[in-house]
């Protein structure tokens, strides 16, 4: 991991353990996995780039890409920095509810928020 996707994937997990989820980074072929209870989330990061619309759409090839087959019924997550977040979003919001797709934004002091949650029967 490099550069500024380093402090994304840094402040996403932070969150994540004050929410409750046992973090791993880097595991699976994924930059973040988390458990809590019964649920497992796989995320992939991206930090900032010139050309963030195109990483964006690589990150989610990668995410779709890498997930274990074992993981149908887990949350899948987006997570990009503030300025990234209208490329997230160009996804349809019906292909990220059928995928369990949850996007995140860092801010550039490290703030985490949920942008689109993740479906309704998570």
């Amino acid at each position: 991991m490099r550069g500024d996707e380093a402090r994304v994937v840094r402040a996403f997990s932070d969150h994540l353990r004050r929410e409750g989820w046992s973090v791993q980074t880097e595991v699976d072929f994924v930059d973040v996995k988390a458990t809590k209870g019964s649920a497992t989330l796989y995320a992939e990061a991206k930090g900032r780039t010139e050309a963030i619309g195109l990483d964006v759409d690589t990150l989610y090839g990668q995410l779709l890409r890498r997930i274990p087959e074992d993981a149908a019924d887990s949350l899948l997550g987006v997570v990009v920095p503030e300025k990234a977040v209208t490329a997230a979003l160009r996804v349809p919001e019906w292909v990220r509810a059928r995928l369990r797709i949850a996007i995140w934004a860092v801010s550039d002091a490290d703030e985490v928020r949920q942008v689109a949650p993740p479906p309704a029967n998570l």
